[in-house]
């Protein structure tokens, strides 16, 4: 029943509001997963980020894409946890697991090893409206242990300001998003850090006004 309702959610609401709200532009197409397990990692400005990425997934993979996000927001009362868990797939990340000693990657590794297909924000939290900060080396170490798995950097543009952070209100803005290949793993966390938010910085370069640097 979770994977109907998550399908009719996606053909009957994120894809209209795609289309005819934000007037998504898409590039690199062809880079997109077409199975898992993979990885796309993303700049993040808003919510509507996971809403852009999950209305460009195929019908046929929406039950295998899983984002990460924040489960001390997303689970916060049991209708948005309702919608975030069935609706949105997302896989809860409890923030400050490591502290006590645990993997803060289980999680994200059990699905890998399940063949599903991680949205992933590198910079942890939203930013600015179309500022992006540094990433940060959770990618890196789930690559470390899956490097067979594809990493594939999305830039995104227009969603911070469609829904700024702290806003409820929809503007609507055209968004792109423009997909790159798979960054390859150099043997080294901090080094394929780097490549990753190069990668995704270079995919915008060529947008107008597309960010500021957040330094």
């Amino acid at each position: 029943m979770d994977g109907f309702l998550r399908r009719l959610f996606a053909l009957l609401v994120l894809r209209p509001v795609a289309l005819l709200m934000l007037g998504i532009t898409l590039r690199g197409r062809e880079y997109l997963p077409k199975s898992g397990p993979a990885i796309v990692a993303a700049n993040h400005n808003s919510h509507l980020d996971t809403l852009v990425l999950l209305s460009l997934m195929p019908l046929r993979l929406i039950d295998k894409v899983r984002p990460v996000a924040a489960a001390d927001y997303f689970l916060k009362n049991r209708l948005l946890a309702w919608f975030s868990l069935t609706l949105l797939n997302i896989l809860p990340l409890e923030r400050g697991n490591a502290a006590r000693g645990e993997d803060p990657l289980a999680e994200s590794s059990a699905a890998l090893a399940r063949g599903e297909i991680l949205i992933v924000f590198p910079e942890g939290s939203r930013g600015s409206a179309e500022v992006m900060g540094k990433f940060k080396g959770g990618i890196a170490r789930l690559k470390e242990r899956f490097p067979d798995v594809p990493v594939i950097p999305v830039f995104l543009h227009g969603a911070g300001k469609a829904l700024p952070r702290g806003e409820i209100v929809l503007v609507p803005v055209v968004v792109d998003a423009v997909v790159g290949e798979p960054v390859a793993w150099p043997g080294n966390r901090a080094q394929f850090t780097a490549d990753l938010e190069a990668a995704v910085r270079g995919l915008g370069a060529d947008l107008p006004n597309s960010f500021d640097d957040g330094d």
